[in-house]
């Protein structure tokens, strides 16, 4: 629910409201890939994403000042009294948990910096704003800023990006794209 009441649109439930899987048989691909999800549409106009991480938290008020206040995220709904929040930006969509309330899912001690060996890559069409926000804030960055071109089949994909931990400790690749090119292009 929203804070309003109202039941969100599209597939965010916060891992809490399915105890399985609830596509019957009859909305699977000859793949076995379900196609219900990607069916409804997101709020920035987009196509659901399949998957959307859940991140536990420390202090979810901290956290919504990092991904909202700083990194450009929105609140789609949240949930205070289990300290749920749904953030998006764009096509990029995360949920936040606090730890301690509603159901935390641990497989094992969590332990700081948490999201060890895993970075969450977000593309935005521009950094400057965001780097900006982080700079004013005096949060530390992972990487600085870096231009890498990707190999791709038979082209390169360009990234203008940096990395940075969010108050908890995940890693967040922030990347601009550059386009594609032939490979071996020195042309930028």
């Amino acid at each position: 629910m929203s804070p309003t009441g109202e039941a969100p649109a599209g597939p965010a439930t916060g891992g809490r409201a399915s105890t399985g899987d609830s596509m019957s048989s009859g909305d699977r691909t000859s793949s076995g890939i379900g196609s219900a999800a990607r069916e409804r549409p997101d709020d920035a106009g987009g196509l659901e994403p399949s998957l959307v991480p859940e991140l536990l938290v420390d202090d979810l008020d901290r956290s919504l000042g990092f991904w909202r206040d700083l990194c450009g995220f929105t609140v789609r709904y949240a949930r205070p009294d289990e300290g749920f929040a749904y953030v998006i930006r764009g096509s990029a969509h995360v949920m936040l948990e606090q730890r301690g309330k509603g159901r935390n899912w641990l497989t094992g001690e969590l332990e700081r910096p948490y999201g060890r060996g895993l970075n969450l890559q977000i593309s935005v069409a521009d950094l400057e704003p965001i780097l900006t926000a982080l700079r004013a804030h005096d949060v530390p960055l992972f990487l600085e800023p870096e231009t890498r071109w990707y190999r791709i089949d038979e082209e390169e994909a360009g990234v203008r990006q940096f990395l940075v931990t969010d108050p908890d400790g995940y890693l967040l690749r922030l990347q601009q794209s550059l386009g594609r090119r032939a490979c071996g292009s020195r042309d930028a």
